[in-house]
């Protein structure tokens, strides 16, 4: 075991219970949860213990299993995960949440997680059936089909958040699956001159508050006047909770009266989950958002760490894939608070209230466990 990565994990878990229990003290519950649990912040904080539970189970049944027979599950993972996106886009529900067996989830992480476990299988072993695979046009071709279909059922969501990630997560795969730099190069060159094209013209075909969300994030920054009782009312008051915080903030789970999370500035439905960041820096202040980003960077590096002790192809695609969906996440959560991005509603790993989704991310985590423990194991894989 990579105990570095164990205990990082477990410290953000526990941190995250503590946080979710302050940030969510002011939603609505009925009142038998009420009398049982004390306050809605305590059944919170309560739900997402059984959720690490769960996850404990599925993080060290992965981290134990080898990889490289969790991989055959690539295929039907992913074959899934987009059939159950089809199946949230016909929903009634603004976050395309799927109720199944009683469990609420959003399929679009299932999505980025089987796409993470099929293209680091494909991209090692399909060179093994014919040296055209091994083509760098295949290559390219076959990771950017793979994500494509995920991100444009996403970005047809209108889960712009969660579609971006895809972009991170497809840069590294290129990177790491061997895209030659000239490539690369060209697809840049390429992807920035369709910008304004996506912009104005995809973007607001997919997304209905895509478009004013950055439209608002880029008034703001350029000091333009905006509406601070209607679009930019999120990102003003989440911003100000942190830049007002401080070294030492206002306390945890503070009521008082300077807290902007205790008048309800911070938007009360998702402070537990997208704005999270802006709870722990304004109770925290600067102290505790340094240790939050710091153990989150610990946490990465340990991945990339394994990656570079993998023993094939497919370890170290799986171990610096996960590593880039975590950052992308990281960034995202962290950025749409701070102003470095427009808002997105992204929940940030291991520490927000997100049900399924910390699960998920606990068995990327094992995956990445797995390829440590298993470096040493000989491999029939061919060198890429």
């Amino acid at each position: 075991m990579n105990w570095v990565l164990v205990l990082v994990m477990y410290g953000l878990l526990i941190f995250g219970v503590f946080m979710i229990e302050s940030a969510a003290r002011h939603l609505s519950v009925s009142n038998d949860i009420l009398t049982k649990y004390g306050s809605p912040g305590a059944y919170y904080s309560s739900m997402q213990k059984w959720w690490i539970l769960a996850g404990s189970v599925v993080y060290f049944g992965a981290a134990l299993i080898d990889y490289k027979w969790i991989r055959w599950l690539g295929i039907p993972f992913y074959l899934v995960s987009i059939t159950l996106m089809l199946m949230a886009m016909q929903q009634d529900d603004n976050v395309h949440r799927l109720v199944i067996g009683g469990f609420s989830f959003q399929p679009a992480q299932l999505g980025i997680s089987s796409g993470i476990v099929l293209i680091a299988w494909l991209v090692q072993d399909l060179p093994k059936l014919h040296r055209w695979f091994a083509a760098p046009f295949v290559r390219i071709g076959l990771i950017g089909v793979l994500a494509a279909v995920p991100f444009f059922i996403v970005m047809k969501m209108g889960d712009m958040g969660s579609a971006l990630v895809w972009i991170p997560v497809s840069i590294v795969a290129l990177l790491i699956g061997g895209a030659p730099f000239r490539y690369m190069s060209f697809m840049a060159l390429i992807g920035v001159g369709l910008l304004p094209l996506l912009y104005f013209v995809a973007l607001p075909l997919v997304s209905e508050r895509g478009p004013e969300r950055i439209d608002v994030w880029l008034r703001m920054l350029n000091e333009e006047e905006v509406d601070l009782l209607g679009p930019a009312y999120a990102p003003h008051n989440v911003s100000m909770a942190v830049g007002k915080a401080g070294w030492k903030g206002v306390g945890w789970n503070s009521t008082a009266p300077t807290s902007l999370h205790e008048k309800g500035f911070i938007p009360r439905d998702t402070a537990h989950n997208d704005y999270i960041f802006a709870v722990i820096a304004e109770e925290l202040g600067f102290r505790g958002s340094l240790l939050l980003i710091t153990a989150f960077a610990l946490l990465l590096i340990q991945g990339l760490f394994i990656a570079f002790y993998s023993r094939d192809v497919a370890g170290r695609l799986l171990a610096s894939l996960v590593v880039a969906l975590f950052f992308a996440h990281v960034f995202e959560s962290i950025g749409m608070c701070v102003l470095l991005m427009p808002i997105t509603g992204i929940p940030l790993p291991l520490v927000s209230y997100s049900g399924t989704f910390a699960v998920i991310c606990m068995f990327l985590l094992g995956l990445i466990q797995s390829v440590w423990i298993h470096r040493h194991e000989r491999t029939s894989a061919s060198p890429g």
